[in-house]
């Protein structure tokens, strides 16, 4: 069981990203950094931009599943619409590419990466650069969190594997 996921941390201006190939047992990150737009482009460019950039990523990377963090704001409307914007991009174009897609939630994510909802930030940094055996925790953020999405999603998919029996197939 070999399967390359990934990882995508939406946002407007920053979209993080980080390929994760998984073996069943090992990580092995093959490409992570951010997608840019400029502040001062009208949104409906910005939209493009992120959506041009993605479909050249996901032709490079050939990625098997993409993994998308679910986002929560509960004080900033204006930016959870924004960045809600930039998630309906991210899941049309991975769709464009007819790509499995499996959305997790930062508690989830936590959870899977740590074992424990509550994390910090830094932990999850700490843990993604030493399970992933980097030299340093990936910056900016977004590509740190972009890994942890994918790494979410390989341990979730492993697990559902061990779950599903072998020759069942389900409806």
């Amino acid at each position: 069981m070999s399967i390359r996921v990934l990882g995508l941390d939406p946002g407007t201006a920053i979209v993080g990203f980080g390929l994760v190939i998984f073996d069943g047992q090992s990580y092995q990150p093959e490409k992570y950094g951010v997608i840019r737009t400029p502040s001062k482009t009208p949104l409906p460019h910005r939209l493009l931009m992120i959506h041009e950039q993605l479909d050249e990523l996901i032709e490079e990377l050939k990625p098997e599943h993409v993994a998308v963090e679910e986002v929560f704001f509960a004080r900033a409307t204006t930016t959870a619409l924004a960045v809600g914007h930039a998630r309906g991009v991210i899941l049309l174009t991975a769709a464009e590419h007819n790509l499995p897609i499996f959305e997790y939630t930062p508690l989830q994510v936590k959870q899977a990466i740590i074992g424990y909802g509550g994390a910090e930030k830094k932990q999850i940094q700490q843990f993604i650069k030493n399970l992933l055996r980097l030299e340093s925790i990936p910056k900016p953020d977004d590509a740190a969190d972009a890994l942890a999405i994918a790494i979410c999603h390989c341990n979730n998919y492993r697990l559902q594997s061990l779950i599903r029996p072998q020759g069942v197939v389900s409806d």
